[in-house]
């Protein structure tokens, strides 16, 4: 028993899977209610995968898949959900006087005591990763809550705001909102149907289902939300936008909230802004070796305009974020006026558009123009104004960021001049122009080699690569069976030379201008997906995806 309670650092310092070194610096930085095997994971220097393998050869504890495991829910009425939750253990079933039960660290001596008490029986423990518990635990306990306490839920609409945690259309609101963030989903939908009520969540860019509520129950959890959000419950004809400061499983968070009225009631989105995961290092963001020298080289000039383009949700502000904290230095004023405010950073002036009081992207710039900005970021281009404004920005000495909505970077250039935008001012003003896409990366839990096919082969070669060999996720219970787990950005970078610049004055067409980019380096999207699918990073499928046009 003595060897059993060795402690977590030293098996895995005697499993050669971190050093001493790394071992001290986990143990330096975390904190007092944090595990070390969390701050190894979170620190990159193991993985959770390795960390189970360690647990289950060096302490003898089997390890456990949940999905579709047959959990006995006999066994999860002995513990409560409170336990389970603080925890990370998941009862399976009880056999033998003994309750078979996952745990995410069978080393948590605290844990074994406190279910042993309180089912006052002998606890046999498996080995499960983190993510596979909760997930079980969302499955077990939240969607089985009693008929009673949903029938509670629709006449309590009215006592919501006073009824504290124990009401349960507010701890059912918490449930979703945590469930969201442990599977990092970016999004959660409140969609009513005809006879019900819809949540569905975004993860990895993908919608999914995943529960389903009774009709009588929608007004009060659409009332709930909107009275965290400071709107006005009694407003249902006209949509409404808030936002939300809350803390979820001791991680602070900021929410969007979005309201439309639909012919079965209100929809709700809830955009979830976690910073911790999004305000990135610029030397974190994915870039080509190539592009990111290229990039931080036009950022770090002293004036003219930097253009970001893509799609919606497309990764455009943590691009640009990550380039703002970058420069954020004592000796520079940096203001930016967004539509809106995503994340607030520190030593950065933000200004938040209101259109309702005449404060708009022009308006708001110009009046930046005379707060003595060394740096400025407009969220968008949207009109002609707004882009003269930020163009004659950029002319007289400033740096200025923004987005615009187009396919490419270089299609950018069209799209201002058929903003009315004189194509000189364009040729004089910017700098560069990057556009980027987000696609889902293969899961690392699963990720196998395949040989390409000949009409894989053909794609990389018609770029002038060889694809060597390709991966692909086969399935595993991290990544939900589906072969992907967390997103990241492919970008093509377009730097003004001289060249262009000369081109634009006599009228090339973009055709030409593409080719002579080709020529001078230029990785476009495509090249850039291929070279990441080369290296195990996303799949070619992913990256057809999303450069389909090209």
């Amino acid at each position: 028993m003595a060897e059993a309670r060795k402690r977590l650092g030293d098996l895995l310092v005697e499993a050669g899977v971190v050093t001493k070194d790394q071992l001290e610096e986990a143990l330096r930085e975390k904190e007092r209610d944090q595990k070390l095997g969390d701050v190894l994971v979170e620190k990159d220097y193991i993985t959770e995968q390795q960390l189970l393998e360690v647990l289950e050869y060096q302490l003898g504890v089997p390890r456990v898949s949940l999905h579709n495991y047959p959990v006995d829910e006999k066994a999860v009425e002995l513990l409560p959900k409170e336990a389970a939750i603080r925890y990370h253990v998941m009862p399976l079933r009880l056999e033998d006087s003994r309750l078979h039960t996952a745990m995410a660290d069978p080393m948590d001596y605290l844990a074994l005591d406190e279910i042993r008490m309180t089912t006052g029986f002998q606890v046999e423990p498996y080995i499960a990763s983190r993510e596979d518990i909760d997930t079980a635990i969302h499955r077990h306990y939240y969607e089985h809550e009693s008929g009673e306490e949903r029938e509670i839920v629709k006449e309590e609409a009215e006592d919501i705001a006073v009824e504290g945690e124990a009401a349960p259309v507010i701890r059912i609101v918490n449930e979703l909102l945590a469930y969201g963030l442990q599977q990092r989903a970016s999004d959660i939908h409140l969609d009513p149907q005809e006879t019900k009520l819809l949540v569905r969540y975004r993860v990895d860019g993908v919608l999914s289902t995943e529960r389903t509520f009774s009709k009588s129950m929608q007004s009060s959890l659409i009332a709930r939300v909107k009275i965290m959000a400071d709107l006005n419950i009694t407003e249902t004809r006209l949509p409404q936008d808030g936002r939300i400061k809350v803390t979820v499983q001791h991680r602070p968070v900021d929410l969007r909230i979005s309201t439309l009225p639909t012919v079965f009631g209100e929809k709700v989105v809830i955009r979830i802004l976690d910073a911790k995961s999004a305000l990135q290092d610029i030397s974190e963001i994915g870039m080509n070796p190539l592009n990111y020298e290229r990039f931080l080289r036009l950022i770090e000039r002293p004036s003219g305009m930097i253009l970001l383009t893509g799609p919606t949700g497309s990764g455009k502000s943590s691009t640009l974020y990550a380039a703002l904290g970058h420069l954020n230095k004592e000796d520079v004023n940096i203001i930016t006026v967004e539509d809106p405010v995503e994340y607030q950073l520190d030593g950065i002036n933000q200004v938040q558009v209101n259109n309702e009081v005449g404060l708009t992207f022009a308006k708001g710039l110009r009046s930046i123009l005379r707060q003595d900005p060394n740096i400025i970021m407009v969220g968008e281009v949207r009109d002609k104004e707004t882009a003269e404004i930020a163009i004659r920005a950029s002319l007289t000495g400033h740096l200025v960021f923004s987005t615009i909505h187009t396919n490419s970077a270089i299609a950018t250039i069209p799209r201002l001049i058929d903003m009315g935008i004189d194509p000189y001012m364009v040729v004089s003003s910017i700098s560069g122009i990057a556009a980027q896409r987000l696609v889902r990366k293969i899961c690392p839990d699963c990720r196998e080699s395949y040989e390409p096919s000949d009409m894989e082969i053909e794609l990389f070669e018609k770029r002038g690569l060889t694809p060597g060999s390709l991966y692909k996720g086969a399935g595993c219970n991290a990544c939900n069976n589906t072969g992907y787990r967390g997103r990241m950005a492919i970008h093509e970078l377009l730097e003004m030379d001289e060249d262009i610049q000369n081109m634009l004055m006599n009228q090339a067409s973009m055709a030409a201008i593409r080719k002579h980019a080709l020529k001078s380096g230029m990785i476009f999207l495509i090249d850039d997906g291929l070279l990441k699918a080369k290296k195990g990073l996303t799949t070619i499928e992913e990256v057809i995806r999303v450069t389909i046009d090209e």
